[in-house]
């Protein structure tokens, strides 16, 4: 009776190693996106909507993927699924959904930033 406790928090281990293992994007604060685009060489994509990108978007975004678009597999697909891809939205949301989907699509270097441009405290440009 006494290791039935000490089983199940094996299992809750297993269970939560084996699905944080099945995202197959990483999550990462918004705060650290220079030094993650930096040390890994990564592109950073803006999915947003065209509306909102004209508010402003973060210094270093090269790629204005609008997620709820009609187009948004069509046009990940034709992205090199070897480089390293930093993924942004207004808050998280979105760009989880578009993470999950591009490492669904078989990209495997996806880091979702969390709190999104709302979260930002660096430069934010207008879209060229």
């Amino acid at each position: 009776m006494k290791w039935i406790p000490i089983i199940a928090l094996l299992l809750i281990n297993i269970v939560s190693c084996q699905t944080s293992a099945q995202i197959g994007y990483k999550n990462a604060p918004i705060a650290q996106l220079s030094k993650i685009q930096k040390e890994n060489k990564a592109i950073v994509i803006d999915v947003r909507t065209p509306e909102e990108w004209k508010e402003g978007v973060i210094d270093g975004a090269t790629l204005f993927i609008d997620y709820k678009g009609n187009a948004f597999e069509q046009k990940i697909a034709n992205l090199d699924k070897s480089k390293t891809y930093i993924v942004y939205c207004r808050s998280g949301g979105r760009s989880a959904g578009a993470s999950d989907l591009m490492a669904k699509n078989g990209f495997n270097k996806v880091i979702n930033m969390e709190g999104g441009i709302m979260d930002w405290k660096g430069k934010i440009v207008t879209k060229p």
